[in-house]
C-alpha cells in the first residue's frame, strides 16, 4: 500500500502595521525583530518603510509583511492608506512619555473604527531600559490593553527584551482569527448548508401487485 502523501504546511500572508508617535522606537523595535540590529541614531521614519520576515509555528508557515510608519504628526493623515487591509498591528509608546501612551488611544479607536474586530492588536511600553524614568505604569497600561481586547507587553529594542516574543503572540492570534474566519466562510458557503431534499431518507417503492380480474 501506497504511504499517504504528507500534506504542506499552511501558509499564511499576514500585513502587520506599527503605529505610534514619534521616536518611541517603532522602527528599532523592527530592525531588531528582522535584522537583530540597533542603532543608538536611527533616523526619524518619513511616510512608511516596509520590511518581511518568515517564521514557523507549529505546523504554520507564516509570512510577515511589517509597515513601518512615521511618527510625526505631518504624516497622521496618511495612516489609511498604510493600515488598510492589517491583519494586526503593533501600537507602540515610550514607557517614559505618557503623551505616547495617551496617542496609542487615539490609534485604537482609529483602527477599530476602519477594520472593526477583524484586526488583532498589540500595545507595547518600549525602552524598559529606562525604568526609571518611567512614566506609564504597567497596571494602568495592562487595564487599557485589556479593555480594548489588545496584548500588552513591555519591550527594549536596545537591549533585545520581549521583541520576539511580541511578534510571535501576534502571529499565533492572527492564525486563530484566520481560522475562525475561515470557519465561518464554510458555514455560510452553500456546499456546507443543509437542504431539504439533503435531509429526506428516499424510499424505494415497491410496485404495486397487478389486480387480477376474476373473469380471467
Amino acid at each position: 500500500m501506497a504511504a499517504s502523501a504528507v500534506a504542506s504546511p499552511r501558509v499564511h500572508d499576514f500585513k502587520v502595521v506599527l503605529l505610534g508617535e514619534g521616536c518611541v522606537g517603532k522602527t528599532s523595535l523592527v530592525l531588531r525583530y528582522v535584522e537583530n540590529k540597533f542603532n543608538e541614531k536611527h533616523e526619524s521614519t518619513l511616510q512608511a518603510s516596509f520590511l518581511t520576515k518568515k517564521l514557523t509555528i507549529g505546523n504554520r508557515r507564516v509570512n510577515l509583511s511589517i509597515w513601518d510608519t512615521a511618527g510625526q504628526e505631518r504624516f497622521h493623515a496618511l495612516g489609511p492608506i498604510y493600515y488598510r487591509d492589517s491583519n494586526g498591528a503593533i501600537l507602540t509608546y515610550d514607557i517614559t512619555d505618557d503623551d505616547s501612551f495617551q496617542k496609542v488611544k487615539n490609534w485604537v479607536k482609529e483602527l477599530k473604527k476602519m477594520l472593526g474586530t477583524d484586526i488583532m492588536l498589540t500595545i507595547i511600553g518600549n525602552k524598559t531600559d529606562l525604568e526609571k524614568q518611567r512614566n506609564v505604569s504597567v497596571e494602568t497600561a495592562e487595564q487599557y490593553a485589556e479593555s480594548v481586547g489588545a496584548t500588552h507587553f513591555q519591550t527594549s529594542a536596545k537591549l533585545n527584551r520581549g521583541v520576539e516574543e511580541v511578534f510571535l503572540d501576534l502571529s499565533r492570534r492572527m492564525i486563530e482569527q484566520a481560522d475562525k474566519q475561515d470557519a465561518e466562510k464554510r458555514a455560510l458557503s452553500p456546499s456546507s448548508r443543509s437542504t431539504a431534499a439533503g435531509n429526506v431518507v428516499l424510499l424505494e417503492e415497491t410496485p404495486a401487485a397487478p389486480i387480477k380480474s376474476g373473469c380471467c
